[in-house]
């Protein structure tokens, strides 16, 4: 008899075990949302100091969904040496952390898909992060990224599918080596035609060396050989467009000059700061479409 006591308490025991498992298991099933959104705001709109802010992405993000979740990433968000934390690696800390959300995701919730949105440096980081998924080398296969949207992407490629008139030429950054592979049907990318951020002439070599210079500070070892081919894409067009001279010539006075003037007019005309409302057709604005974009895949 007591014998069949114990035996009935373990297996009451058990049962009760299983139930608080199973249970378990279906409360964090019932937490997970259908859409996980990573949001990476641009230069000076957040910080070490800053709780997550919105900025530009504000508009995207806002009134999504409800079985939507949105997370801001927190970073340096700077891009000067006197303000810390020189770019490349200010982009690095913001890539890093979407990074470490999206794992955190993914290892909670398997079923829930992954958006990622950033603006600015923050397109840059989201891009770089994108590309890393869609190469096969990120923290979730691409088959879990439902899209990928980036506003005034500084690397920027002339062959990105962009939403809105065609901007030319490409990102101040440059291309990024290998492109969005397995998530570029998913990936759009709206530039205004006037920023010169994603829309760097391909014969202004001064942007463009410097646009170089501010991806590979704080370099990586391990991407020397990136850095070879980015840098080489820019010699390569330097000599099909004249070689030295042509580099002379943008960097004489009068040239110099009139950079001086081209910048304040570009910081001026605020192109930059103006996506809520930039028209990319059919009455919508970039943040608007963006939006519209994202809710479609809760």
């Amino acid at each position: 008899m007591r014998l069949k006591k114990v035996v009935a308490a373990l297996g009451a025991s058990a049962a009760v075990a299983s139930g608080l498992v199973f249970g378990g298991a279906s409360a964090v099933a019932d937490s997970c949302p259908s859409l996980y959104v990573v949001a990476i705001p641009g230069t000076w709109e957040t910080g070490h100091e800053k709780t997550p802010q919105p900025g530009m992405l504000s508009g995207v993000t806002r009134g999504l969904p409800r079985n939507t979740e949105v997370d801001y990433v927190t970073y340096a968000a700077t891009a000067f040496p006197w303000e810390g934390d020189v770019y490349g690696s200010s982009k690095k800390e913001a890539t890093d952390n979407a990074r470490g959300l999206i794992t955190a995701m993914a290892q909670r919730c398997g079923a829930t898909n992954i958006a990622l949105v950033g603006y600015s440096q923050g397109a840059d980081a989201a891009g770089d992060l994108a590309a890393e998924i869609g190469t096969g080398i990120g923290p979730v296969r691409p088959e879990r990224v439902a899209g990928v949207g980036l506003i005034s992407d500084p690397r920027r490629s002339p062959t990105d599918v962009q939403v809105g008139p065609p901007a030319p030429g490409a990102g101040a950054g440059g291309p990024r080596v290998g492109g969005f592979g397995w998530v570029s049907d998913r990936t759009r990318t709206i530039c205004a035609l006037d920023d010169l951020y994603c829309a760097t002439a391909s014969d202004d070599f001064v942007t463009r060396f410097a646009g170089f210079l501010a991806q590979s500070s704080d370099a990586n070892p391990a991407n020397i050989w990136r850095y070879q081919i980015e840098a080489g894409a820019i010699l390569n067009d330097l000599m099909a467009n004249g070689g030295v001279p042509m580099l002379q010539s943008q960097l004489t006075e009068s040239a110099t000059e009139q950079r001086a003037k081209d910048l304040e007019r570009f910081y001026r005309s605020e192109s930059h700061t103006l996506y809520g409302s930039y028209n990319v057709g059919g009455g919508q604005t970039a943040i608007s479409w963006m939006h519209n974009w994202i809710a479609g895949m809760a």
